[in-house]
């Protein structure tokens, strides 16, 4: 009996945010290639060959994965490696998003600009580089207005001008997302208020299908660093199917015909608005344990299995709830962490896990990479899993000087 081949898929990335990506191809009894500039990567534990190549290098990206003849290539939870996933997947011709809808999935600018001509809701929106412009723009706006990057992501450069008379929080929040932006362009958009939530939802042949709603907390003003996700929404049931009517337009108007993607969406008094599509898994453990803890479907696994050109088992299987709540902490050096075995002992805790090591600095919560951990929780439905987290949280002393 001849036996089949082994296939190989490419990861891009091997940060703690792919981590998952890459057990879940190992455990399908794939071939891993994983990719990342770090050479200390957690992922290059566990994949069979380790690339130290910037995921944003598409040349060197495109010809390593000519060398070792890849059969499929994703990533999770990163937007800026998928204009790397675009190049690879036209030059071998593998399953994967185009060039155009991969620009138009990682530059908020180009991305507004298709989503309001495709008749989808969005924000009012301006696209600047040099500060005259800038200035020009934010007086447009009557009291508040966010500052973001064109080009970044986990809430490196937003900012929120909530005084549009204070000329110094002005200039803070253009340098601040010109820092933080790779190509110099930022946003300069209307301050959205209401609920805020993540769509995750799988297009097989162009057919859309929703997989779960996932509610949103975050830190508020002015960097709304992501604290927390919960499924399924607690939102009615009518504006849930607004919200599903959104992201599906959203996702046809950039044109993802085969994948996954995460839509992030705010309820506005004036109806659900678009913040953000990406073509990928969403990260903040929402795709990776929560979606699957609430809905038993293994998102990660069907976006492998759609890199690879097969049929993905979306169907739902449970209906229970789920929910992270990341640790908040002042800025200082980590000396010790208790209580965390009692805390694991909790029913419904699935998951602590720290990001930084005692001794550590830790920083302002600026942005997402400035967590330190986190808690996931399974229970009956979202409420349950919330308090499990923060009942969690309660016993873990956290001690920073």
């Amino acid at each position: 009996m001849k036996m089949n081949k082994q296939k190989k898929i490419m990861i891009l990335g091997a940060s703690i945010l792919q981590l998952p990506a890459i057990l879940k191809a190992k455990e399908m009894g794939l071939q891993v290639i994983a990719v990342d500039m770090d050479k200390n990567a957690i992922g290059f534990r566990y994949a069979d060959i380790c690339l130290v190549i910037s995921t944003n290098d598409i040349p060197k990206v495109v010809a390593a994965a000519k060398l070792y003849n890849i059969n499929g290539i994703m990533t999770l939870a990163s937007d800026m490696p998928m204009r790397t996933v675009a190049a690879v997947a036209k030059e071998l011709n593998i399953v994967g998003i185009d060039e155009v809808m991969a620009l138009k999935a990682t530059n908020k600018g180009i991305m507004r600009i298709c989503l309001k001509d495709n008749d989808v809701p969005v924000p009012k929106f301006f696209r600047v580089k040099e500060i005259d412009e800038y200035m020009a723009v934010i007086h447009q706006f009557k009291n508040k207005c966010i500052v973001k990057p064109a080009d970044n992501s986990g809430s490196r450069g937003v900012f929120l001008v909530n005084d549009i008379n204070n000329n110094e929080m002005i200039m803070f929040a253009f340098e601040y997302s010109k820092k933080n932006s790779y190509g110099g362009e930022i946003i300069v958009e209307e301050y959205m208020e209401g609920p805020e939530v993540s769509v995750e939802t799988l297009s097989v042949d162009g057919k859309v299908e929703v997989i779960s709603i996932t509610d949103k907390l975050t830190s508020g003003a002015p960097n709304f660093v992501e604290m927390g996700h919960s499924e399924p929404s607690d939102l009615s049931r009518e504006i849930k199917k607004q919200i599903e009517r959104v992201a599906i337009s959203a996702i046809n108007a950039i044109g993802i015909v085969n994948g996954p993607s995460h839509t992030e969406i705010i309820v506005t008094d004036d109806g659900t608005k678009i913040v953000e599509i990406g073509a990928r898994l969403g990260g903040g453990n929402i795709t990776t344990h929560l979606v699957p803890l609430s809905t038993g479907v293994d998102l990660v696994k069907c976006c492998i299995e759609i890199a690879l050109g097969e049929k993905p088992d979306f169907e739902k299987k449970i209906n229970m709830g789920a929910a992270v709540r990341y640790f908040k902490t002042n800025e200082g050096k980590l000396i010790n962490i208790t209580g965390v075995n009692e805390a694991k002992s909790i029913l419904g805790v699935k998951q602590i896990c720290f990001v930084k090591n005692i001794g550590d600095t830790v920083g302002a919560l600026n942005n997402g990479s400035e967590r330190i951990g986190f808690v996931i929780a399974q229970g009956y439905d979202a409420e349950d899993a919330i308090r499990i987290c923060e009942e969690a949280i309660k016993i873990i002393d956290i001690i920073i000087e």
